[in-house]
Formats: structure tokens, C-alpha cells, sequence
């Protein structure tokens, strides 16, 4: 059996981080809060939600669609906030389509950490991008994912289609 090399050496920063303090507040509000889009991955924003690229993701350009306030169950969500939440996870979907083709997408919400939600005390949903073959045995046996695209470059070329 020959040998091969898998090259992701932007990964090493999330091998090397050493696990920050535990911050005050929620990272979700805080990323809203601020205006640096760019540095933060959020791609659009509308009146009461907010799309962002998700910082580890299951599959190229994983999109995650929140609330701007804060709300840990889906059912507290006022009519208006959960029109704007609807609305804007529509365009993300769209823009997923157009912009890479995929052959499906997921798209989910986890409430609760019971759920899987990893950041349970802000609602959010995935979306991911799914092609055919996508995943292979890297994640069953090395609990390894495979990314074939960097963020900055996954921002670039989404960010178009949603201004």
C-alpha cells in the first residue's frame, strides 16, 4: 500500500488553541454586536437575524442562521423575529443553490444540548451543503474532516450573493 500525505495546515490552529476562558456572555450576541463582518464570517444580516459561516465546519461553507436576540427555544420567538429567522434562512438556502450547485442540503436545528446543540443557550440552524460522496472514511475512522475549502475563501465567494 503506498503512502499519502492529507495537507490541511490551516487546521493546526484548531489542534493548538488552548481552550480560552470561558467567555462572559454569549458568543452569538457578541458576534452580532460587533461590525467587523469580515473577521466575525457573517455574511448578511436582516432585521432581527443574522447569517454566519460556521467556524468548524461539517462541510464546505456551512451556514448557520440565528436570531440576533437572544433566545434558547424556538418558541419563544415573537411573529416578527421568526418571519425574519424564516425569511432569511429561505435566502441562505437559495444562495447555497445558486452559488455551489450542491447535490442537497441539510438543514437542522438543535435545541438543547440534549439535541446536540453545541452553543444551546442561542437558537441557530445549519446549513449544510451536501454533494455526493462528500464524506468519506476520514470521519468514521480517523474522526478526521476533510475540508477542501479555506473560510476566507468559502466568505469570498458567498458573500457576492448575499449583497
Amino acid at each position: 500500500m503506498s503512502e499519502s500525505t492529507l495537507w490541511a495546515p490551516w487546521r493546526i490552529d484548531y489542534i493548538l488553541r488552548k481552550s480560552p476562558p470561558k467567555e462572559d456572555g454569549c458568543l452569538f450576541c457578541r458576534l452580532h454586536a460587533e461590525s467587523e463582518d469580515r473577521k466575525n464570517l457573517i455574511l448578511a444580516r436582516s432585521e432581527h437575524s443574522y447569517v454566519v459561516l460556521n467556524r468548524f465546519p461539517y462541510s464546505s461553507c456551512h451556514l448557520l442562521v440565528l436570531p440576533a436576540a437572544h433566545f434558547a427555544d424556538f418558541n419563544q420567538l415573537e411573529s416578527e423575529v421568526y418571519f425574519d429567522l424564516m425569511l432569511l434562512l429561505k435566502k441562505a438556502t437559495a444562495v447555497l443553490q445558486k452559488a455551489l450547485k450542491p447535490g442537497g442540503i441539510n438543514v437542522g436545528l438543535n435545541m438543547g444540548a440534549a439535541a446536540g446543540a453545541g452553543i444551546a443557550e442561542h437558537l441557530h440552524f445549519h446549513i449544510v451543503p451536501r454533494w455526493d460522496g462528500d464524506h468519506n472514511f476520514m470521519p468514521v475512522i480517523a474522526d478526521t474532516m476533510v475540508m477542501p475549502q479555506h473560510l476566507d475563501s468559502a466568505y469570498e465567494m458567498l458573500l457576492p450573493y448575499f449583497t
